[in-house]
């Protein structure tokens, strides 16, 4: 009998602990859809806001990555959907897994933004593709935003692809929207975060 309560305390606990994750996320969304409204060089007004969805709140995609930092590493430039480029420098490269699969990814800085205002020193920036690119998500990648902050004592950092966005690329022309390099190219289906936009725009 106890060991039935103890299982049914456990099970109760886990479902509680997976909705107030999933809560958590539809929060961080409706900021997110608010920050359209808000921000000056938004590519959506009003109404478009409700033409954005996502996948649903899954903790599976919520990981924990090992960083390997490269101070070494030089500044290059990453090209952008515009043609432009952008400069930027690799701050590390992030180990993790996806249901048993090793996964490894590139984590950048912005050299531009870091000039332009100090606050972004903490700035990390994570674009990728996966298997859903074109397929259900944008075909230009998603991004996450990190931060140095969040990086622990043991050289580790949460990744939340539940998190991760499209760039205003997915919405309008006119932006100059940093392609994911090959190196950040998942093999694998990353089914979190932010789905293809869901209204037609002119290219």
């Amino acid at each position: 009998m106890k060991i039935t309560l103890a299982i049914a305390a456990l099970i109760i606990s886990s479902a509680t602990h997976a909705q107030t994750y999933s809560d958590s996320i539809l929060e961080h969304r409706k900021h997110y859809k608010q920050e359209f409204i808000t921000e000056e060089r938004s590519p959506l007004k009003g109404n478009d806001t409700s033409f954005l969805s996502f996948y649903t709140p899954d903790a599976k995609y919520r990981v924990m990555a090992k960083l390997k930092k490269t101070p070494e590493a030089q500044p290059f430039q990453m090209p952008t959907r515009s043609g432009k480029t952008k400069t930027y420098r690799q701050y590390g490269t992030l180990e993790f897994s996806i249901n048993d699969t090793p996964q490894v990814l590139q984590v950048f800085q912005s050299i531009d933004l870091m000039k332009k205002d100090k606050k972004y020193e903490k700035h990390l920036f994570l674009p990728f593709t996966d298997a859903t690119s074109s397929f259900g998500t944008y075909g230009g990648g998603r991004y996450i935003d990190l931060s140095t902050d969040d990086i622990t004592n043991n050289r580790t950092i949460v990744i939340d692809f539940n998190k991760c966005y499209n760039p205003y690329c997915a919405y309008a022309t006119g932006y100059n929207c940093p392609i994911p390099p090959a190196e950040n190219r998942l093999q694998i289906a990353i089914t979190a975060g932010e789905l293809m936009y869901g209204k037609v725009h002119e290219e």
